[in-house]
């Protein structure tokens, strides 16, 4: 009769990043979905309006979702596999999270608040020595 322990092996992934992996995955699919809509029917809106400034804008918003649905896929294979480089990647994209709440919090969203808990509570996990050690860093 074998026994395990509650805490993971060197190499092991935890249950908390792999959850994050797979929302991550989810959350960058659709960013890049969206990124890409929000590219293409803004410029059709531009050009059928007349206003280039707004397809430009559009095109602009629209790329920066969809690199930053890459990035959360990409952020979601490295976890996965448990790439040192994902951690970083995943402090990154939380650190970002925590400055756009707090540039939309001061513009009056107050559902900001969530967003900037949650990212602050996934880099609280990521510093995790148990967290830090899966990623090999100590």
């Amino acid at each position: 009769m074998t026994t395990s322990s509650a805490a993971p092996t060197a190499g092991a992934r935890p249950m908390g990043v792999t959850v994050l992996a797979i929302l991550a995955a989810i959350s960058g699919v659709f960013a890049m979905l969206g990124g890409l809509t929000i590219m293409t029917a803004g410029a059709a809106v531009g050009a059928a309006s007349g206003s280039a400034g707004f397809g430009a804008l559009s095109a602009v918003v629209g790329a920066v979702i969809l690199i930053e649905g890459i990035a959360y896929l990409g952020f979601a294979w490295g976890a996965w596999g448990l790439k040192p480089w994902a951690w970083t990647l995943g402090i990154v994209l939380a650190a970002v999270s925590i400055v756009l709440g707090l540039f939309s919090l001061i513009n009056g969203q107050f559902s900001a608040i969530l967003t900037i808990a949650i990212a602050a509570a996934i880099t609280y996990y990521l510093f995790t020595p148990e967290v830090k050690a899966a990623f090999g860093r100590s």
